[in-house]
């Protein structure tokens, strides 16, 4: 089994659709007009997504520098 196909949904989450859902996220806080606990729930979920598009960006970066690495006679 990957380390894909052991993650949660969320996980599996590309990071165009994490951004994308965080994006929303932002916007309905932003917004204002929910309760206390939607805005938590909803801040929470931005933490969530933040930390799903951190981790697709962090292994991009390795993946650069591997190839990088790779390249350096």
């Amino acid at each position: 089994m990957t380390e894909q196909t052991k993650a949660g949904p969320d996980e599996r989450l590309s990071y165009e659709q994490a951004r994308a859902e965080l994006a929303s996220v932002v916007e309905r806080l932003e917004a204002g007009g929910t309760s206390l606990e939607e805005s938590l729930a909803l801040w929470e979920r931005g933490e969530a997504l933040a930390v799903i598009c951190q981790r697709w960006l962090d292994g991009a970066r390795a993946r650069i520098e591997a190839a990088r690495e790779a390249q350096t006679p």
